[in-house]
């Protein structure tokens, strides 16, 4: 979605949908203490930078990759399973041949229908808060599935870049070069 979607969903309890400050969140910072100035500035800055993203989302939009569900089967679930979650005509065949319960294939169906509808519900209910939830559920699975070399060599770069060696995944003894 919009970077300014994702800002307003952050600062929206403050800020109105053009980026300016609420009146009723300047009333509670000057209870506070705050002085106009500083209320003033902190608005300015706020704008600012609500601007700065709208003029990004104007000029150079994110991209925004449609996943569904089924991106997200295993290979044999592709095999088994239509995008909708229902079961396919061969399989069932073909699992009914082996043994397979009618009942046991029913069960299957509708606890795979039930995980797309929780898929699409979180997919819709981050789109409103202009967060891609299959591209964010996408990367987590690609960094899952690194190497250990890949993971170590990404932990020389970090610790190239001053991160702190406790936030980093391995052990204090491991040897990093």
């Amino acid at each position: 979605m919009s970077r300014t979607k994702r800002w307003l969903n952050m600062n929206g309890k403050e800020f109105n949908s053009d980026g300016t400050l609420k009146l009723q969140a300047r009333e509670q910072m000057l209870a506070q203490g705050m002085t106009d100035g500083a209320i003033d500035s902190y608005a300015r800055r706020s704008k600012q930078e609500f601007d700065e993203w709208k003029s990004l989302d104007e000029t150079d939009p994110e991209p925004w990759p449609i996943f569904t569900a089924f991106d997200f089967f295993t290979d044999e679930e592709k095999r088994q399973f239509n995008p909708d979650g229902t079961l396919k005509a061969e399989y069932i065949q073909s699992a009914l041949k082996q043994g397979i319960s009618e009942g046991w294939l029913e069960e299957m169906e509708r606890r795979k229908k039930l995980e797309v509808d929780s898929y699409n519900r979180m997919s819709a209910s981050h789109a409103q808060q202009g967060i891609n939830y299959g591209a964010w559920l996408m990367r987590s699975r690609s960094c899952a599935s690194r190497t250990y070399l890949e993971r170590r060599e990404q932990m020389k770069q970090d610790l190239r870049n001053f991160e702190e060696p406790s936030s980093l995944p391995f052990d204090k003894d491991t040897p990093w070069f």
